[in-house]
């Protein structure tokens, strides 16, 4: 059960729990900031026009094919 619940996914993209921890923190961390930079850009349209969307392109491309 310990391993299902803490172990598997990490291993699956080849990472410790704690890298993966590390990971999908930093992860989190950034999603919050291309939230944020789309809620300005929603108040704001000229802030942060393209801010989000490029964040989320990085994002996307880091996690891509991981494990694989």
């Amino acid at each position: 059960m310990i391993n299902r619940v803490f172990l598997d996914h990490p291993q699956s993209v080849d990472e410790t729990y704690l890298e993966h921890a590390a990971f999908a923190g930093k992860f989190s961390g950034r999603l919050f900031l291309a939230a944020f930079a789309a809620a300005v850009h929603a108040v704001i349209p000229c802030l942060f026009e393209k801010t989000a969307s490029r964040m989320i392109a990085d994002m996307y491309a880091k996690t891509h094919n991981r494990g694989q």
